[in-house]
């Protein structure tokens, strides 16, 4: 019993002992036997074993703890009352749950901003995801999520912006920028973040399978100079042919590789870089330290880049894009409830959908529901307050009539008053060259129309709103009066379920929003 306790006191368990009075106190030195009853601290136990020894008695210091350890052994077990309180001589003697818990999750403010160049700062952790910013405006705002919301990373400097991809880290990107660079990140829609899952035909160029391949306008490393290039995208990076369109590997030559870099859309390729077109996208290191490290190309046209630049996030992300297609609300940091309906705000939420019009009251559960009955409402209550202002009592009712009509659209948010054409396809192709992004404005030819711009097959195409009188009264048509509204908000509602004249229906608007 003796060998035992001498052998369970390790040097470590008496250094600490005898450095912490309180470990002294609640270990005792019996923390050798295992029992937690034999490890009971008792005051007095100490004061005996620190008496000085009797008159005549001269040990060695080995003999006195000797002696102190036979009196340990002689004296009787007591339970103890703070069993919790009992730890191994190599831990701590406090509980760790005792203190605070480090918060491993650091604050960071960041600050986001919308088109307008209105922003808002956000006080978020480390570990927070593109999906999850963009989920905490969307509550903020009222917003309703249709999933298009995206985070976009704008650099003025080199006249670059790229998307940041829903499963990747807002701090890790902000990381990345340089102390004397006036990066922002932008909060807006992009249609087309994920639309190759919805219509893969748009993005490839050949039936069978998607190899994409063809002639680029490449910048010479160091150059001012453009020279167009063979280019096929294979999994392991972007090669080039160095003898026309010759796609044998003895001929290909690698230009770069997606791990360490990211994909950018150059959004003033002629005047920034000298590129041929407007249509340009370049690679960028992660950790990139100015213009020279870039890799320019540049495409013929808007459809030719988009399809370079969807391949190669697919290549560079691979399954992680499907899933944050398939999956949402699926964020890392936990700041994204899955609870919260994806078509309904946070000022909704606080709000019961019920439906009256039976004879029987309901509570409406399906979200999509009290959304759809919610317009329904709406549009009925525009639509009374038209026939209330269209009477014909007289003419100045009439003349108020046409004014109203004239001026309701101006609230929609479809609608951009006076902006030109270049900035209208601008906005459009920032928000997704998908089939039936839209938007109306006024017409600087003629300033009694309006135009409206939309998206198909990857182009913009413009249709002019005419206005055409009757009896007295002012309509809009799009198809020379065979089909006549009585405002803007009619004709858009028209074509938004009806394709008539248009390439496609009106989908997506395409709204300048404000934080």
């Amino acid at each position: 019993m003796t060998t035992s306790l001498q052998d369970g006191q390790s040097a470590a368990g008496r250094a600490a002992a005898q450095d912490s009075p309180l470990a002294t106190q609640v270990c005792g030195v019996a923390q050798g036997r295992g029992d937690a009853r034999d490890l009971a601290p008792a005051p007095w136990l100490h004061a005996r074993a620190l008496l000085p020894p009797p008159d005549g008695t001269r040990g060695c210091a080995a003999d006195r703890r000797k002696k102190k350890d036979l009196d340990v052994l002689e004296m009787p077990s007591i339970p103890n009352p703070f069993p919790e309180l009992c730890c191994s001589p190599f831990t701590s003697v406090l509980s760790a749950g005792l203190f605070p818990k480090a918060n491993s999750r650091k604050k960071q403010v960041i600050k986001v901003y919308s088109e307008d160049e209105t922003s808002r700062a956000l006080e978020v952790p480390s570990d927070i995801t593109a999906r999850d910013v963009c989920q905490l405006l969307i509550l903020k705002n009222h917003y309703i999520d249709d999933h298009s919301w995206t985070l976009f990373e704008h650099l003025p400097h080199i006249g670059l912006e790229r998307t940041i991809e829903d499963h990747e880290l807002v701090i890790e990107v902000l990381s990345n920028w340089g102390m004397e660079e006036e990066n922002k990140l932008y909060f807006r829609k992009n249609y087309a973040k994920y639309e190759f899952f919805k219509n893969p035909m748009m993005f490839l160029s050949s039936s069978t399978y998607p190899e994409i391949h063809g002639f680029l306008h490449a910048k010479e490393q160091g150059k001012k100079s453009w020279k167009k290039i063979y280019f096929l995208l294979r999994r392991s990076g972007l090669y080039f042919s160095t003898k026309g369109t010759s796609k044998e590997p003895r001929r290909l030559q690698f230009f770069s590789e997606f791990g360490n870099s990211d994909i950018y859309v150059s959004l003033a390729g002629k005047k920034k870089h000298g590129a041929p077109t407007n249509y340009g996208f370049c690679f960028k290191p992660n950790k990139a330290g100015g213009p020279r490290d870039l890799k320019m190309l540049c495409a013929e046209e808007e459809q030719s880049r988009t399809c370079w630049v969807t391949a190669i996030r697919l290549l560079k992300y691979g399954m992680q894009l499907y899933q944050n297609y398939m999956h949402p609300y699926q964020g890392r940091s936990g700041c994204s409830s899955q609870s919260v309906s994806p078509m309904r705000s946070i000022s909704e939420n606080s709000l019961v959908a019920m439906d009256f019009s039976g004879q029987k009251s309901r509570v409406i559960e399906n979200p999509t529901e009290a959304l759809s009955v919610a317009v329904e409402e709406g549009l009925a209550w525009r639509k009374k307050g038209c026939l209330r202002l269209g009477t014909h009592g007289s003419p100045t009712a009439s003349s108020q009539s046409s004014a109203t009509n004239m001026a309701i659209h101006r609230s929609q948010p479809w609608f951009h008053h006076k902006i030109s054409r270049e900035e209208a396809q601008r906005l459009i192709i920032q928000q997704g060259l998908v089939d039936g992004v839209f938007l109306v404005r006024d017409s600087q030819s003629n300033p009694k129309t309006f135009v409206l711009s939309m998206s198909h097959g990857q182009k913009i195409k413009h249709f002019q709103i005419i206005p055409v009188e009757d009896d007295g009264e002012t309509f809009h048509t799009l198809d020379d009066g065979h089909t006549r509204f009585t405002d803007l908000i009619q004709l858009v509602e028209f074509y938004q379920l009806n394709k008539g004249v248009l390439p496609c229906k009106l989908k997506h608007y395409c709204a300048r929003i404000a934080l």
